[in-house]
């Protein structure tokens, strides 16, 4: 694993190691220049440059859920920002490495996984001028038209770890400085639906809570599931907010659908799975959420009324760097958390570190006194250049509209067999594909 930043940098460097030059001005127009080295003329930049001063942090910012009932999956990709840090050094030490001869500081907002979230935890770290890049957000919902926005508008590069809403990288509605390592959800979808088709459902229903995340997976998994022969009984909606859900299921119940898809967060995922097994109708109705409800707080507090239920998310046996993510990065995350990770997006949290570091370091202009000069754009360019970076999730190649995740495997569990909360679980099916493939 020790190669794996070296390679992502040799994937960028070659189309910006002239940035300095292309970027110099003897007179530097009023721009920042490191003292006594090559300058930078950072007005050329429409969103200037981030100087780090001799001695100093470069500062990130993180904006994932840690507060409420998705505190799990945000606190777990903040574990994966720690570990990518320490690993900057090439080893998992508890010890943080350094991005070209500067530490590393990380500024933490909560984004609620809500648009309300994102607006303020948004707000707060645009307004950081020191801030280079955030990982997050964790919940599309506070990501899309909210955070991907801020951060476009100040140029500051939004990468997630677990947004998966198709729209945040479609044509149209991408933003230009958004990206993320989690897979898009037209792949969760298809393979749901692959998943579907071999346990032989012909009629479904589902359920979304009205979420940028939830809707999407609902509406794409439908379609495909009608794509293939099937037919959806119902297409329900909720709050997330809602707890009693058994006038609602009552109703799907009437048609007895052979599948109940409901890919929401907790607490809701959890009340609806418990609350289907005491609805007349659905007492053999298979039970499926997605990775939402593939939580340590699902399979806990759900307790026995959630066995038997499944959830599709990140197959972790799968990773390319297997090795590696189970005798080292694994271990060192227990000693960070004192827990195996409660969710799954830890791994694509520390693969983005790594890509952040490559593309630090091939834009940026170090000066003889030890500054630091980062042009926003460039390093914008440079993340969106990442191609052939062998992370652990695999391999990772960026398109033009911030698809990071190359072929993906999504695994479907089977509670209480959860990555969160069983030794070496293994999905009960489990699939590659490329987002080419079901585009």
């Amino acid at each position: 694993m020790k190669h794996n930043r070296l390679l992502a940098m040799l994937a960028v460097v070659g189309s910006f190691a002239l940035v300095a030059s292309a970027c110099s001005n003897d007179d530097n127009a009023g721009g920042s220049s490191p003292s006594g080295g090559g300058a930078v003329d950072c007005n050329a930049d429409q969103f200037g440059c981030v100087t780090v001063a001799s001695g100093e942090p470069i500062k990130i910012g993180t904006l994932l859920s840690i507060s409420g009932a998705t505190k799990d999956l945000g606190d777990d990709s903040n574990a994966g920002v720690e570990l990518g840090i320490d690993y900057l050094d090439g080893t998992l030490d508890g010890t943080a490495g350094q991005i070209a001869g500067h530490d590393v500081d990380v500024v933490k907002e909560d984004d609620g996984c809500s648009a309300d979230g994102g607006q303020q935890g948004g707000t707060k770290l645009a307004a950081d001028q020191q801030i280079v890049v955030v990982v997050g957000t964790t919940c599309s919902s506070s990501a899309l038209g909210v955070a991907d926005t801020i951060m476009s508008d100040a140029g500051i590069v939004l990468i997630s770890p677990s947004n998966t809403n198709p729209s945040l990288t479609e044509e149209g509605t991408h933003q230009p400085f958004y990206l993320r390592t989690a897979y898009n959800d037209r792949i969760q979808a298809a393979i749901i639906n692959d998943w579907a088709q071999k346990e032989g459902f012909k009629t479904a229903a589902t359920i979304h809570d009205e979420s940028p995340y939830a809707t999407a997976l609902a509406e794409v998994f439908g379609s495909n599931f009608e794509e293939a022969g099937g037919t959806i009984t119902t297409a329900e909606s909720i709050q997330s907010t809602d707890t009693d859900f058994k006038s609602l299921l009552a109703t799907i119940g009437k048609d007895k659908p052979e599948l109940l898809y409901f890919p929401d967060f907790d607490p809701a995922c959890e009340l609806i799975a418990a609350q289907a097994k005491e609805t007349a109708g659905l007492e053999d109705t298979t039970l499926a959420g997605s990775d939402g409800c593939l939580t340590d707080t699902f399979v806990k507090e759900g307790g026995k009324a959630v066995d038997g239920v499944y959830a599709s998310g990140p197959d972790l046996s799968s990773f390319t760097q297997a090795a590696f993510y189970s005798d080292e990065f694994l271990p060192a995350y227990e000693d960070l958390v004192g827990s195996k990770p409660p969710a799954p997006y830890h791994a694509q949290a520390f693969d983005a570190i790594g890509m952040v570091a490559a593309a630090i370091e091939s834009v940026a202009v170090t000066g003889d006194d030890g500054s630091l000069t980062i042009p926003r754009t460039a390093f914008k360019d440079a993340m969106f250049a990442t191609s052939g970076y062998e992370g652990v999730t695999g391999t990772i190649t960026c398109n033009e509209f911030g698809d990071c995740a190359g072929s993906t495997t999504v695994g479907v569990y089977r509670a209480p067999d959860f990555p969160c909360c069983t030794d070496n679980a293994k999905p009960t099916f489990s699939e590659t594909k490329t987002l080419a493939e079901v585009s």
